[in-house]
């Protein structure tokens, strides 16, 4: 950028002085919607969140996080974590998970990467292997997306194919995989018909087979890959859609929650296990579900779980899962490039920053904060503390978390004086939001604002800045609705919890003994995003934000 004059020195704010503490709070899956018994944000006690709501109207507001304000391409797209966070610490909107590969796939630039030319090598004497999630839910795949690269890759010389497919029932509703495993065979059938040998060859549900995340349960990849991989699994079937049937008659199973099956030959062989030469492609676009199965796949000192063999294959992710893992080394669309993050120009402007959270949200205040870059801009000026998240249990059994330890250690890094800038993320609504256990949902909101107290304490204390917000919609709607709205009921009368994202917007509070005097959302912003916190952040600290940055969501008024 040296020939366009560029310098990271950002402009002082006219009006606003430098020098005070801001504390930047991300509360994790904490969106805004109507009071009612499913809305656990509602239901909680939750002080401190409620009177920066009520206490200063001019000082909170809501902005968009799911759709086209995240980079997402339709306004039926929820929010994430990961886009979240790039939107909050990039000031800007980048085409984003799904975007990039329906950009990639329309075009037709996914073939000319390096990641597909490396797959191909294995069509002329291999077979192609598909592993994802089976549905519509846009969330961790797209069937679109599957069908357009079936279609791509069989024009392009793939001969057999085998698709390993996992069924949904969570972004979805339940019971939808038969549907989706009907239209699949269905375009299989098509290219069987142009000479290509492409089956379905094995399947699971995403819950219990492969889609596991942060190492909570290496059984639940394991079962997918005794199923993809060796072909074995204790379920045998002739055809996908009969073994998705039969399976949904066993009591307690949902689509969530299928068992593994193999699709086997007349002679009770598996039509499709993954052996040496083959390449294998995981078709989710979202990276939290797919990091273990790539692990197992990729890494050659491997001990989660016994392998048996472990195939020479070409693998290849729909995207990297992991930035900073490097994970997997090969992927078909590569991730939006972010420069100049905030954080980058508020270290590059002596901003000295600290970032907390616990594992499982902590590279979301640090790695996808800064644009999906691992590590510190200067580790002189910045300091990122992970706090061990509980594992080995589901997040409804300890609601609370860790958000008091964040807390503390934000509080302490407050007193200490020695940053100007104390960035945590509280994972609780969005975690425990997931279990869809409402009553531990309702634990984990209390415990995320008792955390936001403690910091908001701190800030008081020293005279400075917070600033509030989220990244995200999920524990203030825990109901499936109809059209209308109205909660969606089984076949049993019982409520259908939603354990997924919404779309509903999240708040933005600012405030503190350090905000001047006159400082207030501004009117003229009505849609604004994740992405314009980023010039509002800058604003606090004195700066004015870069010119191509989303505007800022404050204003100075003389009084």
């Amino acid at each position: 950028m040296g020939s366009t004059g560029f310098s990271w020195k950002l402009k002082d704010h006219p009006k606003l002085p430098k020098g005070k503490t801001v504390a930047v709070v991300v509360l994790d899956g904490w969106g805004e919607a109507a009071a009612n018994q499913y809305n656990c944000i509602h239901v909680a006690q939750t002080p401190t969140m409620d009177s920066l709501k009520t206490g200063a109207p001019e000082k909170w507001r809501l902005v968009r996080a799911h759709g086209t304000a995240v980079g997402l391409p339709t306004e039926d797209d929820m929010g994430n974590s990961e886009v979240g966070h790039n939107a909050l610490g990039a000031g800007r909107i980048f085409a984003q998970g799904a975007k990039l590969v329906d950009i990639a796939l329309e075009t037709g630039k996914i073939y000319d990467g390096e990641g597909f030319k490396y797959i191909k090598e294995s069509f002329d004497n291999g077979t192609l292997h598909l592993i994802g999630l089976l549905s519509d839910g846009g969330v961790h795949s797209r069937l679109d997306q599957l069908q357009l690269l079936l279609k791509g890759a069989s024009e392009r010389g793939a001969k057999r194919i085998r698709v390993h497919i996992l069924t949904d029932g969570r972004d979805v509703l339940d019971g939808s995989s038969v549907g989706f495993v009907e239209t699949l065979e269905n375009d299989l059938a098509n290219l069987r018909e142009k000479g290509i040998d492409a089956r379905i060859a094995s399947g699971g549900g995403r819950m219990y087979v492969t889609m596991d995340r942060y190492e909570n349960d290496w059984e639940v990849v394991k079962r997918g890959w005794d199923a993809q991989v060796l072909g074995e699994a204790p379920h045998k079937f002739k055809n996908a859609v009969e073994a998705v049937k039969k399976l949904r008659e066993i009591p307690n199973t949902n689509d969530q929650y299928l068992p593994p099956f193999v699709i086997v030959d007349e002679e009770g062989k598996s039509i499709g296990p993954i052996v040496d030469g083959d390449a294998v492609v995981t078709f989710n676009f979202r990276a939290d579900r797919m990091v273990m199965l790539a692990k197992a796949l990729e890494y050659e000192d491997f001990d989660k779980f016994d392998r048996v063999r472990f195939p020479k294959i070409r693998y290849a992710g729909m995207l990297q899962y992991d930035g900073e893992l490097k994970l997997p080394s090969r992927y078909l669309v590569s991730p939006p490039e972010i420069e100049r993050t905030s954080g980058e120009y508020l270290v590059h402007n002596g901003i000295r920053t600290f970032a907390c959270s616990e594992t499982v949200k902590f590279g979301h205040v640090t790695f996808f904060w800064n644009g999906n870059r691992s590590g510190y801009f200067n580790s002189e000026l910045e300091e990122y503390v992970e706090i061990p998240s509980d594992s080995g249990i589901t997040f409804n059994v300890q609601p609370k978390m860790k958000a008091l330890e964040i807390a503390e250690k934000a509080r302490d890094a407050i007193l200490s004086g020695k940053f100007d800038q104390v960035r945590v993320n509280l994972p609780n609504g969005d975690m425990v939001g997931h279990t869809g256990d409402i009553e531990a949902t309702v634990v984990a909101c209390k415990a995320a604002d008792e955390a936001v107290k403690m910091i908001l304490d701190a800030i008081e204390q020293v005279g400075g800045i917070y600033v509030v917000t989220a990244d995200h919609g999920n524990a203030e709607d825990m109901v499936k609705r109809n059209k209308k709205g109205e909660p969606l009921l089984d076949k049993n009368g019982k409520i259908q919890i939603l354990t997924s994202h919404t779309l509903e917007p999240v708040p933005v509070a600012i405030g503190g003994p350090g905000l001047a005097p006159g400082v207030r959302f501004r009117k003229d912003v009505p849609n604004g995003g994740l992405a314009n916190v980023a010039a509002s952040v800058m604003n606090l600290h004195g700066f004015e934000a870069p010119e191509d940055y989303e505007p800022t969501l404050i204003e100075v008024v003389d009084n």
